[in-house]
């Protein structure tokens, strides 16, 4: 899998990187026990600060997406807790989301036919 970083975006380089791992493994693309680049790899490789990759990391094993240890580094948890909720912070982002989308004439259908195309 591929992380690419967008410089221009307001979102915070780390929650990007999460956010891509997210949806590499909720897409497939990433697979339980599979092991991630290390935190000095991802970093070199994308041309950023380790900290930054380590804060990434860091909040990825505090959702439970993945799991850390000295001797394997970070791997895919083979097991993903299942909420069955969206956090609130999400259902807000997904309120601002829809609101702009309304306010730009998107049609509810259009809006609908999206989720469930992103939901595959």
């Amino acid at each position: 899998m591929v992380i690419r970083i967008d410089e221009l975006s307001d979102v915070p380089i780390y929650q990007q990187i999460r956010n891509q791992i997210v949806m590499g493994i909720s897409g497939g693309e990433l697979k339980a026990g599979e092991q991630l680049p290390t935190v000095r790899a991802l970093a070199l490789e994308m041309g950023i600060n380790t900290m930054t990759v380590s804060k990434a990391y860091q909040l990825l094993k505090t959702e439970g997406y993945i799991m850390t240890d000295r001797k394997n580094g970070a791997r895919i948890r083979t097991e993903i807790k299942k909420r069955g909720e969206i956090p609130a912070a999400d259902i807000s982002e997904l309120k601002r989301i829809l609101s702009e989308a309304r306010l730009s004439g998107v049609e509810k259908s259009r809006i609908i036919d999206l989720v469930e195309e992103c939901y595959k």
